[in-house]
Formats: C-alpha cells, sequence, structure tokens
C-alpha cells in the first residue's frame, strides 16, 4: 500500500506477544485463534474456505495481493477468515480478467488485516509456542484496552462453528437421474459440490444439523460428509447422525471435519493440534497404494492415531509424512472412508482427486449390489 494511506495498526497475541504495522483492508478491530499458511498461490480461496471461520490467517510468503480477485474464485459466499496478517499487502492488481483489487473486497467484506510486520519471526513464534487468540486492530492502539478485549475471546477447543457457516436450508444441484449424493453441510467448499457434480452427481446439501430420517428421505446413493471448522469433539447430536448413516450401509466419504466426525462416530478420538496442518504441499502416503501425494491443508484438529490403532475395524489408509498423524481411514466392515486433507484442492495441487473416483465407485458397486 501506498505510504501516504497507510494507517498503524497492533497485532497482540494472547501470550502477550506484540507486532507493529500498518492496517490491510478495513480500518477496524478484529479477534479469532491465529493460525498461519504457507501456500504461495490461492489466497483468495483460502480466505473464503469457511474451514478458516474464526481464525486470523498469517500468510507465510511475502506478496498477497499483487493479483488481485476474480469473483469465480472465491470458496463460499463471503470471507470467511477473522483477519489477515501478511508482509507486504499489494494495492495495485495486476491480472488479466481480474475483478479488482484485494484491498477494495477486503473493504467490502468489512475485513480487518495488518501488513508491513516481520511474518517470518511471527510464524516462528507460532511454531513454538503453538496456536492461541490473537486481536488486530487499526483503531484502537493502547495494548492494556486491547488486552482486555482479547480476554474475552474464546478458545477454539471446544467451541462448534459448522453452525456459522452451513447453509440453512437444503438445497439441489446437478444432474437429474444421477448418482445421488447427500451432502451434510458443515461449512462445504464450493469445489468439493463442483468435484461431485462434474462426475455426474445429483447433489442434495443438507445444513448441518439435519436428522438421519430426513436424509433417508431423499433416498440417496451417497452420502458426504464435508468439510467446517471448529471443534469436532463438541457435536454430540451430529457424531450420533454419523454413526446412523454409517449404519445403514450407504457409501460414505468424508473430508476435514467431515473425517473427525466420522472417526468419532466409530469411537475414536480427536485432539487439538500444536499448530495445525495449512498449506498446499503437504506430504501424505497412500497406506494402500503406497504412493505418495502432495495436498491440500487447513485443520487444527487431528484424529488421534493411537485410538484408530485399538479399534480392529478400522484401518489407517492414509498418514501425514512431515509429523506421523493420522490423515485418512476406513472402517472396514462398512462402505465409508475419509481423510483430514482436501482431495478437491482450491487452492492446492490434484494429487488425491482420485479420492472422489473411489467414492463414485463404491456408489455404483453399491447400486449394482442391490440389484442382484
Amino acid at each position: 500500500m501506498r505510504a501516504q494511506e497507510r494507517t498503524p495498526a497492533i497485532l497482540l497475541l494472547q501470550d502477550g506477544t506484540v507486532f507493529h504495522g500498518y492496517a490491510a483492508g478495513s480500518i477496524g478491530t478484529t479477534t479469532g485463534e491465529i493460525a498461519f499458511n504457507t501456500g504461495m498461490t490461492g489466497y483468495q480461496e483460502i480466505f473464503t474456505d469457511p474451514s478458516y471461520y474464526g481464525q486470523i490467517i498469517v500468510m507465510a510468503t511475502s506478496h498477497i495481493g499483487n493479483y488481485g480477485i476474480k469473483n469465480d474464485e472465491i470458496e463460499s459466499d463471503s470471507v470467511k477468515i477473522s483477519g489477515m496478517v501478511c508482509k507486504k499487502f499489494s494495492d495495485v492488481a495486476s491480472r488479466y480478467g481480474g475483478d479488482g483489487s484485494l484491498n477494495e473486497y477486503f473493504e467490502k467484506e468489512n475485513l480487518v488485516g495488518i501488513c508491513e510486520l516481520d511474518t517470518r519471526k511471527l510464524v516462528r513464534h507460532i511454531r513454538d509456542k503453538g496456536a492461541m487468540n490473537a486481536i488486530i486492530s487499526s483503531e484502537e492502539l493502547d495494548i492494556e484496552i486491547l488486552k482486555s478485549k482479547l480476554k474475552t475471546v474464546p478458545s477454539m477447543a471446544g467451541l462448534e462453528l459448522a453452525s456459522k457457516v452451513s447453509c440453512t436450508e437444503s438445497f439441489e444441484i446437478g444432474t437429474e437421474n444421477q448418482n445421488k449424493v447427500a451432502l451434510l453441510d458443515f461449512g462445504v467448499k464450493k469445489n468439493i459440490i463442483r468435484s461431485l457434480v462434474d462426475r455426474g452427481c445429483h447433489l442434495k446439501v443438507f445444513p448441518w444439523n439435519t436428522k438421519t430420517s430426513e436424509i433417508m428421505a431423499w433416498n440417496p446413493d451417497g452420502i458426504m460428509l464435508s468439510n467446517g471448522p471448529g471443534d469436532p469433539s463438541v457435536m454430540p447430536e451430529v457424531i450420533a447422525t454419523v454413526q446412523e448413516i454409517v449404519a445403514s450401509e450407504i457409501p460414505v466419504f468424508g473430508i476435514c471435519l467431515g473425517h473427525q466426525l466420522l472417526a468419532l462416530s466409530q469411537g475414536l478420538v480427536t485432539k487439538k493440534m500444536h499448530n495445525g496442518h495449512r498449506g498446499i504441499n503437504h506430504p501424505i502416503k497412500n497406506m494402500i497404494t503406497g504412493k505418495c501425494e502432495v495436498t491440500s491443508q487447513n485443520h487444527g484438529f487431528v484424529v488421534d492415531v493411537d485410538s484408530a490403532n485399538e479399534h480392529d475395524n478400522i484401518e489407517v489408509t492414509h498418514v501425514h509424512l512431515n509429523d506421523n498423524t493420522l490423515a485418512g481411514i476406513k472402517v472396514k466392515d462398512k462402505s465409508a472412508f475419509s481423510v483430514q486433507y482436501h482431495p478437491e484442492a482450491g487452492p492446492g495441487p490434484n494429487d488425491a482427486k482420485y479420492l472422489f473416483d473411489n467414492f463414485l465407485e463404491n456408489i455404483i458397486k453399491a447400486k449394482q449390489i442391490q440389484t442382484v
């Protein structure tokens, strides 16, 4: 941004650490859990991903906003992050077919950000100390006042957020008379919907707290459990619904929060991570094929791998190669599987898109068994 337009801003972390910078986007104050994303492209998709709801995102790459925004590159109906932190924030957008600058987009969405601070130092601090709450302000620079406001912000652990980003009414999309997929929306990204529609599915998207009876009344061929934000362990009614869905013998595919809910429905446990996985170059090993894939990830909770190994009916199908955390499971006696990462990408690589094909194969196989 141009020097004459800069407004001073402050980033205050829960442990008392202070960073000084300048405002990016709207002038104001925002709070949330601070986390960092290591992706070097796809910032618009990141900012509109519902899984980031309630989080202040530190962009580890140096330049943000230089290619502006494009209206067809959003993953939901609005910006979902609580705030944004970056090193260099460009007010100039250079891109063929673009629809404006990121700063204009942030101002329209009333998103508060901060730039011109040492993001390398900040990311190292979060890596060492772990995820914590933070506050950004470009309207109040008194540290003591900001500390007082920050104390009122709830911890992400124990926070249910799917209800904040789910659709409120069901809707249908896709080709009629094709494979019918019921999608339980905990904060679904548009690219998950696209990935299924592109494979000839007819989707009905249901709100996060829809009862099993209503889902089954639509007579789906498969059921998708979407991504979303928050702590999965505080969603007991949804966990019970997923348990009933799995017991129905209908093929199930879970992503991110949907993966965690599937695991919880089978008696596994989840835990809060030190600082989570957020980026587009995370290495995953498929334990069934032995092949590795580069993946897009965004999560602060994970299924405990020891609890998976203790359940004879659970097969660990994918493992994160950086820290050996659990990245995918399969229920052995059911047609149900899930992964912790994002095979739909948006942004990110396409290595894991085969999982949607696997889901469709399960649906077709189940339909053939029914007709025998």
